[in-house]
């Protein structure tokens, strides 16, 4: 066992008071170079933040907003008729309070689309969905009404109160996070518009590629058919004119219409309807086109 110890000092401390001990525990802590636990305590009441209000109920009451002036504010919004809702709650602010000065922004995008018919669509894409903004003096008054709107879920703020009563407060926009939205909206819409024109030139360029290979193709196949066989017109006028048909599978050659000169093979023929259909080969790929019996004849080595 390890021997009990006891100093001079520690016995005079417990035979001392408690306001004693205060004392010269005060003395020890001014003994020491440059600290000062009057000064210690002075600062941290003074680096203290003050209470905004005096009570809970005044924390609560929506009427102390008016004091903050014109704000911006967040209005939760439906997101299926965006637009349609925040139209509808401009237009009930402007009849309901024609004295108020009032501002209702919805960052949104134009998009513009080229549909298959050849026209174009021009729909607005939010940034913020199910957000409005809304710049106004806001008071318990207006608050209530802009909540009892259809389509609207409340403003986005902050719960006030305690376990018995809580509130949903409005929180207001700073200065700077709704300069960061105008320029975040206005990089959205510079984005899309390039998009756009981007895809109208690429498009464009496709269109004029395509042109051009079909042109030089069909003129060269055009080319090497007049090469490989004769003009024969009156000959295939004749046996258009005869009861004798083509047989399927069997190769014939187009003596007039659009693929006047070309050469194909004949899939099928309908006596009822008089008409033929041939295949070509044309970029690579077999191509079907129906032809009337008078237009082709049989190619004849």
């Amino acid at each position: 066992m390890q021997p009990i110890t006891a100093t001079v000092d520690s016995q005079q401390q417990q035979q001392l008071s408690a306001r004693e001990r205060r004392q010269l525990r005060n003395e020890r802590r001014e003994q020491k170079a440059g600290y000062s636990w009057r000064e210690e305590v002075e600062e941290r009441l003074i680096k203290k933040p003050k209470k905004r209000y005096a009570s809970k109920t005044e924390e609560m009451n929506l009427d102390t907003l008016a004091d903050l002036g014109p704000r911006w504010w967040i209005v939760r919004v439906t997101r299926i008729r965006y637009e349609e809702t925040a139209e509808r709650l401009a237009r009930s602010l402007a009849r309901n309070f024609p004295d108020i000065d009032f501002k209702m922004y919805a960052p949104s995008v134009q998009v513009k689309k080229k549909l298959k018919n050849g026209s174009y669509s021009d729909k607005p894409k939010p940034i913020f969905p199910g957000c409005v903004f809304l710049r106004c003096v806001l008071n318990k008054e207006r608050h209530d009404f802009i909540r009892e709107c259809d389509g609207v879920g409340g403003f986005v703020g902050s719960k006030v109160g305690n376990r018995i009563k809580q509130i949903n407060k409005p929180r207001p926009v700073s200065v700077d996070d709704m300069e960061a939205i105008f320029k975040e909206a206005k990089e959205a819409q510079e984005q899309a518009d390039q998009a756009f024109v981007e895809e109208q030139q690429r498009e464009g360029t496709i269109k004029s590629e395509n042109l051009n290979v079909e042109s030089n193709t069909v003129t060269t196949v055009v080319t090497e058919s007049f090469r490989d066989s004769k003009p024969k017109s009156q000959s295939g006028k004749a046996s258009a004119k005869g009861n004798k048909l083509p047989a399927p599978g069997s190769t014939v050659r187009v003596v007039s219409g659009t693929f006047a000169e070309f050469l194909g093979t004949l899939k099928k023929v309908n006596r009822k309807t008089r008409k033929a259909t041939v295949g070509f080969t044309l970029f690579g790929k077999e191509s079907l086109v129906d032809l009337d019996l008078s237009e082709i004849v049989p190619e004849t080595n």
